[in-house]
């Protein structure tokens, strides 16, 4: 992971040379990183796509065969096989953005290891001057402190932190009187409803509730049977509304304990997100239409 965060480090210090604005350099590393894994966002998307068509035909195969499980799987396995897709489709996107996010995690908790690539001992004789000095430094990012009380003495450890007059060195939870804390998680917050809204849209879209209707008159003739099973599935939609809730929930939480670095390249990915998954949409209804054409 950190070989990785010295990667994304360096690419953000040569951006920082730059525009000499942290914030700004986050937001244009991201841009870039989200440039970059293009290619990977339409895949996972048009997976998704296929994903939910199938989950249609997955129910009605468990309404089919719903006495029989050993028919059940082979049904399955044959339904991905026909449609060329594996059971695991989308694990590998999902594993690399938790990869690239504990990456930039690290990369902003220590933007002195990985950003101005200020060794280790260096470190620790700052962190050992702060404490002689009976400065309080922050054991959860002791690198945020040495910025804090050194930067503005010491070319070596400095990093223009303000951002439209917002210092990102600052945790919320250690700032809870300065209201200015609040703006950049609040957003984020926000902007993570936003994009978990509009991707639960987006599959109920693709969902055929008709489909649901057909297995009803077609089991008219066992109607506890298929209200038992459409419970199920009205129970199932709940557990993923939940779901859907309890990450934003979880993203207070990091936010508000983190570095506003951090918030601000989370704010900055979201709406990227957003805007990524519109104009893919666009594309892959673009391109479906004409490969119906012909």
């Amino acid at each position: 992971m950190s070989f990785l965060a010295s990667i994304f480090g360096t690419i953000l210090n040569f951006i920082y040379n730059i525009v000499n604005n942290y914030g700004l350099a986050i937001i244009l590393f991201s841009v870039l990183l989200k440039i970059v894994l293009l290619p990977l966002s339409i895949k996972q998307q048009r997976t998704m796509q296929k994903t939910s068509k199938i989950q249609e035909q997955m129910q009605s195969l468990q309404f089919k065969y719903k006495n029989d499980p050993e028919k059940l799987n082979q049904e399955v396995m044959k339904l991905y096989k026909t449609e060329n897709m594996s059971p695991f489709s989308g694990c590998l996107s999902a594993i690399i953005q938790i990869v690239i996010l504990l990456a930039v995690f690290y990369m902003v908790r220590s933007p002195l290891t990985f950003v101005k690539k200020v060794s280790e001992q260096d470190i620790n004789n700052y962190k050992n001057e702060l404490q002689t000095a009976n400065l309080e430094v922050n054991q959860a990012y002791p690198e945020i402190s040495i910025i804090q009380y050194k930067g503005n003495d010491d070319d070596k450890v400095y990093l223009n932190m303000n951002f439209l007059g917002l210092d990102l060195n600052k945790v919320p939870m250690q700032n809870l009187s300065d209201p200015k804390v609040y703006i950049i998680p609040v957003l984020y917050i926000i902007s993570t409803f936003i994009s978990t809204k509009i991707a639960t849209n987006a599959t109920k879209k693709n969902k055929d509730k008709k489909l649901l209707n057909d297995h009803i008159e077609e089991y008219k003739g066992e109607s506890k049977e298929v209200k038992k099973e459409t419970q199920e599935v009205d129970m199932l939609e709940q557990t993923n509304k939940s779901m859907s809730l309890l990450m934003p929930i979880m993203s207070i939480s990091i936010s508000l304990v983190a570095p506003l670095g951090l918030a601000l390249y989370w704010l900055t990915s979201n709406v990227l997100m957003i805007l990524e998954r519109f104009f893919i949409t666009k594309y892959l209804e673009v391109k479906e239409e004409k490969e119906n054409a012909k």
